[in-house]
């Protein structure tokens, strides 16, 4: 029965990030890429203004999506894997199953142009995605204001008339 359970059992061994200290992370891709060009492509501010090593830890073990960024990067772009499937990418970078066949490769050459031009798809796209108000395309013409009604549809009139005292003795019931 103990061999049964064992083999039931998620195989992550295959997973750079199994057993790999958040400290250790960032020190291997500090040595490897230094402060300025980890900024530059992940727009981390702990990388920016006087950073260390535990500063950088401390921040990120706080902060769970730049701790998902960083280890998204050290995933495909340090360790070069292949991308992932969908329902793979969904999981956070240390729940992930790395296949077998999947190896590490060799770090990815980075460069200040490069992170320059990255920086700019993102900026278009974020452009983008303010011009539609946020919204992602076919999802139909809701507004904000209905989707963010307190009182799920009444009208904000609805709500001042309920809350106006019947007295006529009370000098501010008009602006209420």
């Amino acid at each position: 029965m103990m061999a049964d359970e064992m083999t039931d059992k998620i195989n992550y061994q295959n997973n750079p990030l199994h057993g790999l200290s958040l400290k250790d992370l960032v020190t291997q891709l500090v040595e490897q890429y230094g402060f300025e060009l980890l900024y530059a492509y992940l727009n981390l501010n702990c990388f920016r203004k006087l950073p260390t090593v535990d500063s950088s830890v401390k921040f990120l073990k706080k902060t769970e999506w730049a701790r998902h960024k960083i280890e998204n990067f050290y995933l495909y772009t340090y360790k070069n894997l292949p991308r992932p499937s969908s329902e793979q990418y969904a999981l956070p970078p240390r729940d992930r199953i790395v296949p077998d066949h999947h190896q590490p490769g060799e770090p990815k050459e980075l460069s200040f142009a490069d992170a320059k031009l990255q920086r700019q798809k993102r900026e278009e796209k974020a452009a983008e995605h303010r011009k539609h108000g946020g919204q992602q395309r076919g999802s139909g013409n809701r507004s904000n204001a209905s989707r963010n009604t307190y009182s799920h549809g009444k009208s904000s009139n609805d709500r001042r008339e309920k809350a106006k005292p019947s007295s006529s003795d009370d000098p501010w019931a008009a602006w209420r």
